[in-house]
């Protein structure tokens, strides 16, 4: 502190400061946890006997579940907190029940990966990141209702994760009822002879491995033998998001294989119709929604047969322009495909062309070396667009089924198992991946989509693809269909119903959606509730055996391998303690007890958040999911919320695919199930932006701290040495990160709270500058002095009526702040209410009592500590947090006088001050009579006045 602020709080001990804030904020925190300050409540049992209660209406606020970061909160953290307490606190003034809460997000691999390097356990290291973040939120301010609050690793939360699970696991979701039903109705059509089984035995025939074979095939959490992404550097199996563009995994860059195991799945593609659909009805970032229909990928065409090899074999493919049929002249199979071991021939056959061998003797050589290939490669990177294409022949051709043509068999890893069939039909006169492939191959090229740009009809000459929806066929007519001259949808249409009259194919729909990978080979994870009999086949654990708890074991870690060794299996650290794997249950199935392995896999990270908002609605319940009374009230559908769900819901864009389609899909199967109302989870999603912060590098290109580097006349300077300047992320390895504690330290909570709302609007980015924050500091010692006396500490207001100018200043605020609070417009809000209080030190004096108490309520939303504390100055005896929010009197925020704009051919020749009342009529004689419209007119004719009241008289001569 300087000599000088130490002799102004000498000369003013009670002016604002941030030893005086600390206090404050302090004192209030306390009293709001004493007091139960943000406590809702909930519907005791029936609505209807909760009258006064649901009269109320409600608001259901959340932000985005955190992670428990040992490194703590930094100043971009607190951003979507603090934006969603202030509008929580808004909509409590406005006469809302709102249940805003906040839990943690506790399981997953940094805790894990900690442990592996410490030999702590992740729970004691997660817990003691939990308590630093507690506080870090407490200090903020933030009014959650911490009655609650859990975290994923809680065991009585936990024991619902697996509890949900195992609804997932016992459902299958019915086609004709399109929706989840129980795997036991499914038992019940199977025993009865309604549905019959795959190889049409009955029911009672086939033993229970046959039997929990046939239902695996429907379950909607089902274990198969997959291809998946196996990073042996960490030892476990990552989801296709958690795999980089480069082919490596997301944590730690590790390389990522193509591998086949075991795997539990979730049947998420059951719901893609669903999914899409009811997306229509939410009230989400359009950016967002366009995200998860791309993701889904819905997309309607035609399964096509290709007859290939001599025992029968056929190659299926799924195409969106089977109009282009005739011009298929090769196909191409993912080198995972089953059919490509089968088809590959002993010797290459006569006259294969040497470019398509690879340069290998054999067909199986070929194929062996490009698997290994492909197998290095991740989807993400097997897509992107490479200038070289890669491939080889398998040695066999299959049968074109409209002309009859062979047509070379590929494999290439622009191909993928997990899309569509894994093969396709390359048309690559029509499809500029064909195009380059067909170039790269030799491979011939036939036009069939008449172009339309000039370029004629002999692809052999043409530099790419010809591409469009909207042209002719062409050189497509043999056998018994013609197509030629028809249009593209036509001629969809003519080949589909060929096709399935031929029994060779039919009109289908796609979609680029696969099935959710829930399988993690890693300890601090939630366990799967199942366990495995001595056949194999996998057990459900009754519901009175969760939660099932991690043992403890010696190694946190997954075995890791040699990080370029694809051959390796997973070994996870469950599978290590024999004692726990190994056990005797009886699971109630009239055999008694009986000995079981558990699953040694654990759930993804993603488990827990898929759920978490119906916790926050009666997390103490140990009889029950939820409530349904008390889900029914806060997420229950209503007008203008056909799905129901949570009323807002805060966080990052980065989720727009992954946490929401998942959260999506359990909040369905819990609907069709019956467990709760509401058929989404978030019915209105804002993504907040993110606060950046200068990055400065040396020389050498590392980060050195930010805090340490010196500005002299335009270029920067690290001990003495020029270093560069970018904007980018707010970190601790990029040593620029700010803490919340240190700002509230030194200019106090409120400060920081107003500043992050101040620094622009909500949904956009924006650079975090210390310097800039005192601006908002000084707002508050404004406010502060023009309540409090900063010598004596009295409250200086007046009981007396403001005068004219300010009590327009104040409805004019008071309409403006409410307007914007309720939009989410906290910048505009913040820059209403400084213009409030500069007009009042501006006018000097006393301020009026009702203008400073309604000064108070417009900022307590952002402000609350300092808030609460003048409020009580004020002679109030309860807490500001439930107090009704100012209301605006329309006469006072109507302006007296408006100005109006005068043109003469677009020119302004005139501004006039007159009533925002005034008719068109008379505010056109008063334009026509002004002098400068006279003079501008010099006396001529008027063709047109156009008049557009109070603002604006467009007047066109003759």
């Amino acid at each position: 502190m300087s000599e000088t602020n130490s002799a102004a709080e000498v000369a003013a001990p009670h002016r604002y400061t941030a030893a005086m804030a600390a206090d404050i904020e302090a004192r209030w925190q306390d009293f709001w946890d004493a007091e139960g300050t943000y406590e809702a409540p909930n519907p005791s049992g029936d609505l209807a006997g909760d009258a006064a209660l649901v009269a109320k209406p409600k608001k259901f606020i959340m932000d985005m579940f955190p992670y428990p970061s040992g490194s703590g909160l930094h100043v971009g953290h607190p951003l979507g907190y603090i934006a969603t307490d202030v509008y929580a606190r808004h909509q409590r003034m406005t006469g809302h029940n709102v249940l805003h809460t906040l839990g943690f997000d506790a399981f997953g691999l940094p805790a894990e990966q900690h442990a592996v390097a410490t030999g702590t356990h992740p729970r004691v290291s997660t817990e003691a990141a939990m308590d630093n973040m507690k506080q870090q939120l407490r200090r903020l301010g933030l009014g959650h209702d911490k009655r609650r609050s859990f975290a994923t690793i809680d065991p009585d939360y936990h024991k619902w994760t697996q509890w949900i699970f195992l609804q997932i696991f016992n459902s299958w979701y019915d086609k004709e009822a399109n929706r989840a039903r129980p795997i036991e109705e499914l038992v019940a059509q199977f025993d009865s002879g309604q549905r019959t089984t795959p190889d049409a035995r009955p029911w009672s025939e086939l033993s229970a491995g046959e039997r929990a074979d046939v239902l695996g095939e429907y379950r909607l959490a089902y274990a198969s033998e997959a291809p998946v992404n196996w990073a042996p550097g960490l030892g476990t199996v990552l989801a296709n998001e958690e795999v980089t563009a480069d082919g490596r995994s997301e944590r730690g860059n590790f390389p990522v294989f193509k591998a086949k195991l075991r795997q539990w799945n979730m049947r998420i593609t059951a719901y893609s119709d669903r999914l899409l659909d009811d997306l229509d009805g939410l009230d989400w970032p359009e950016a967002i929604k366009l995200q998860q229909r791309n993701w889904i990928g819905r997309s309607e065409g035609a399964r096509v047969d290709f007859p290939v090899g001599a025992d029968g074999d056929r190659i299926t493919v799924f195409t969106t322009r089977q109009d282009t049929l005739f011009g298929a002249t090769y196909m191409v199979l993912a080198p995972e495909h089953e059919l490509v071991a089968k088809i590959v021939p002993a010797a290459w056959p006569e006259g294969t062309h040497e470019v398509w061998t690879g340069g290998h003797a054999t067909p199986a050589e070929a194929v062996d070396a490009y698997r290994a290939q492909a197998a290095a490669k991740s989807d993400v990177e097997r897509q992107a667009e490479a200038k070289d294409k890669t491939g080889v022949f398998t040695g066999v051709y299959a049968t074109n089924p409209v002309s009859g043509e062979q047509v070379p068999v590929f494999i290439a890893d622009y191909v993928l198992m997990g899309y569509g069939t894994g093969a396709i039909m390359a048309v690559p006169a029509h499809d500029s991946r064909d195009f380059a492939f067909a170039r790269a191959f030799e491979l011939p090229m036939r036009c069939v989509v008449e172009p339309t740009d000039g370029r004629g009809t002999d692809a052999a000459e043409w530099d790419d693809a010809f591409v469009t929806y909207d042209a002719k066929i062409v050189n497509s007519t043999g056998g018994q269909i013609a197509l030629d001259g028809l249009g593209v949808v036509d001629a969809k249409a003519k080949i589909t119903e060929w096709l399935s009259a031929q029994g060779i194919g039919e009109g289908t729909v796609n979609y680029r959606l696969r099935d959710w990978l829930f399988s993690r080979q890693r300890y601090w994870g939630e366990p799967f509730p199942i366990v495995y009999d001595e056949n194999g086949t996998a057990h459900a654990l009754p519901a009175s055996m969760l939660p099932l708890e991690l043992p403890e074991v010696e190694d946190y870690s997954p075995r890791t391998f040699e990080p370029n060794d694809a051959d390796t299996k997973p070994e996870t650290p469950l599978s290590r303690n024999e004692d726990w794997v190994n056990v005797t249950l009886d699971l109630g199935l009239g055999e008694g007890p009986q000995r079981y392995r558990r699953e040694t896999n654990t759930m993804p990270n993603w488990a827990g958040s898929c759920w978490y908002e119906l916790r926050y609605l009666d997390p103490h319940n140990s009889e029950k999911l939820v409530d349904p009374a008390i889900e029914r009230y806060w997420m229950g559908p209503r007008e203008g919320m056909p799905h129901g769900g949570v009323d807002l819901y805060v966080g990052g864009a980065e989720h727009a695919v992954l946490h929401l389609l998942y959260a999506r899909f359990w909040s369905k199967v819990l609907f069709d199930l019956g467990h709760v109302s509401s058929s989404e989870p978030f019915h209105k999603l804002y993504n907040q932006g993110m606060i950046q912060a200068f990055v400065y590098r040396d020389s050498r290109g590392i980060a050195v701290p930010a805090a340490e580097v010196e500005e002299r006349e335009g270029a920067y300077y690290f001990q003495g040495e020029k270093a560069s300047r970018v904007l980018g992320k707010m970190g601790k390895s990029l040593k620029n990160a700010v803490t919340p504690d240190e700002i509230s330290a030194e200019y106090g909570t409120d400060t920081l709270r107003l500043y992050e709302m101040a620094m622009g609007p909500l949904d956009v980015s924006r650079p975090w500058d210390t310097r800039a924050v005192v601006g908002q500091y000084r707002l508050l010692q404004r406010l502060w002095r023009n309540v409090v006396d900063e010598t004596t500490g009295e409250v200086t207001v007046v009981d007396s009526e403001p005068a004219e100018d300010t009590l327009r200043a104040l409805h004019k605020a008071i309409d403006g702040v409410g307007q914007d609070l309720a939009g989410l417009r906290f910048n505009t809000a913040i820059a209403k209410i400084t213009e409030l209080n500069n007009h009042l030190t501006k006018v000097g004096g006393p301020v009026s009592r009702p203008v400073a108490e309604r000064l108070v309520l417009l900022i307590a939303p952002l402000a609350p500590h300092v808030a609460e504390e003048l409020w009580r100055k004020l002679g109030h005896t309860d807490s500001v947090v439930h107090q009704d929010f100012p209301v605006a009197d329309p006469a006072y925020v109507v302006d007296e006088t408006v100005t109006c704009v005068v043109q003469i051919k677009g020119k302004v020749k005139a501004r006039l001050e007159i009533s925002p009342s005034i008719s068109d009529e008379e505010l056109e004689k008063l334009a026509l009579g002004d002098p400068a419209v006279v003079a501008a007119l010099g006396g001529g004719g008027i063709r047109k006045v156009i008049v557009r009241a109070p603002k604006l008289v467009n007047i066109v001569p003759a």
